[in-house]
């Protein structure tokens, strides 16, 4: 509203300030004696306008009086939210690594021992201190022997000790008569003695050596 007002102004101001230039020119051409027609054309290229009034501008209407409850908008509840269930991620099939096979490793075996040294050579065998039948009578005869009527030879294999005696006795070829057989064996390891064989040192050692028995029926 104010810029309207001072519009206006403006305008009237212009539109005074004309009208007094016309007068006073008019009346500098009366008072230094111009001419009529210089009057009149002056007048007549004078232009003349009305000067319009700018509309007032449209006021707003008042406000409500503050004591008038003013009705809220209805409210209007939002649609209720549907919720689309997530779908299942997808199920990814892990390969399945085969178990690492550890082979345990054998520890190294021992060393080997070392060899034993080779035997003393034997110089010299067992020597009977008699002759093995002698260690053997008529009076050894079992008599369950005799009365089967049992006879025969037996022979044996005897293992010496370094000390001379028998160790071991077992027989080769059998008479016939397991009486005869075992009854050689037991006179032999009992009775039997040896002069024990010798090493290349001249140590006494093992051996071994054979003989036979021939077993005769007492007469009566």
């Amino acid at each position: 509203m104010a810029y309207a007002d001072k519009q206006m102004s403006s305008s009237r101001v212009t539109a005074i300030v004309v009208v007094a230039l016309i007068h006073a020119l008019l009346g500098y051409a009366f008072v230094t004696g111009l001419a009529y027609n210089v009057v009149k054309q002056v007048a007549k290229d004078l232009k003349t306008f009305n000067v319009e009034e700018p509309p007032p501008p449209e006021e707003e209407p008042p406000p409500p009086p503050p004591d008038q409850p003013q009705t809220p908008p209805p409210v209007v509840a939002p649609p209720p939210l549907v919720r689309m269930p997530s779908p299942a991620p997808p199920v990814i099939a892990q390969p399945i690594a085969p178990p690492v096979q550890i082979t345990p490793t054998a520890p190294p075996a021992p060393p080997a021992p070392p060899a034993p040294p080779p035997p003393p050579r034997k110089v010299e065998t067992a020597r009977a201190k008699a002759n093995l039948a002698s260690y053997v009578s008529n009076d050894d005869y079992p008599s369950s022997a005799i009365r089967a009527g049992e006879s025969g030879t037996t022979g044996f294999r005897l293992e010496i000790g370094a000390n001379g005696r028998v160790t071991d006795c077992s027989v080769t070829s059998s008479s016939g008569s397991s009486s005869l057989d075992s009854t050689t064996c037991r006179l032999m390891k009992s009775r039997a003695r040896f002069t024990p064989a010798r090493d290349s040192s001249g140590n006494p050692t093992t051996d071994t050596t054979t003989g036979r028995i021939r077993w005769v029926l007492p007469e009566d």
